[in-house]
């Protein structure tokens, strides 16, 4: 073991409780819980504090995605049919063909 009792890791919960400050990034502050269940508590309140922010995250980058590939494919081509061309691409990535008529405005 790298690791002994001489530096705290005791039992496995004690590692466990190690490990889970370290990788939350909380760190060992001066106020730190000392029972087990405190510390059991304070893990528990740590991986929910993540699942609060990561899971939203997730949420909003996948809707995101969702409306740039609906974006995306409202531009098909009227010659060769395909679709998924970029936002804002003016003519046809397969044929060439201009993928929107020119509109002239009437002065």
């Amino acid at each position: 073991m790298i690791e002994g009792p001489e530096h705290g890791f005791t039992s496995i919960p004690k590692g466990i409780y190690w490990a889970i400050v370290t990788l939350t990034t909380v760190g060992f502050g001066d106020i730190v819980p000392k029972t087990p269940v405190g510390q059991m508590l304070s893990s528990l309140v740590m991986i929910i504090g993540y699942s609060i922010i990561a899971v939203p995250t997730g949420i909003f980058t996948a809707e995101l995605a969702n409306a740039m590939r609906g974006e995306q494919l409202k531009h098909d081509c009227p010659v060769c049919s395909k679709n998924f061309h970029e936002h804002g691409a003016a003519f046809c990535s397969r044929c060439g063909n201009q993928l929107f008529a020119k509109v002239e405005s009437k002065a």
